[in-house]
């Protein structure tokens, strides 16, 4: 299982990579991906939409299910990745460079957990 050192993780299985000017990455797991299984559908919000602490910003539709994608923060999406809404098995294919929205105007954060902690998380 891939778990990048250098990136945060929620209990929700989202990642996000902070950058020095205030913004936010955001995206799912390795692990929360290969749960999933095939991804066929991603919805996304919009560039300007509020996002909130641990409530959905997006959603992801697999072979199995439709699955909710939480927000690790609360901000303004300053932008979306577009190519994931024709390519959604980007997410399964490369899991931390598809990420889903960049955050701005950060307001608040989750409870984050660190590479180690995730990893503790995910082997229970």
């Amino acid at each position: 299982m891939n778990i990048p050192k250098e990136l945060l993780y929620t209990k929700s299985h989202e990642w996000v990579k902070k950058n020095e000017d205030g913004t936010a990455y955001v995206g799912l797991t390795d692990f929360a991906q290969s749960e999933l299984g095939d991804l066929v559908y991603v919805n996304l919000p919009q560039e300007g939409d509020i996002v909130t602490v641990e409530e959905t910003f997006a959603d992801v539709e697999s072979v199995k299910a439709v699955s909710d994608v939480y927000s690790p923060v609360s901000g303004t999406v300053e932008a979306v990745n577009e190519e994931l809404l024709d390519a959604p098995q980007l997410i399964n294919e490369t899991p931390y460079e598809a990420w889903f929205v960049k955050v701005s105007a950060i307001t608040a954060e989750a409870e984050f957990l660190t590479a180690e902690e995730y990893e503790a998380l995910i082997a229970q």
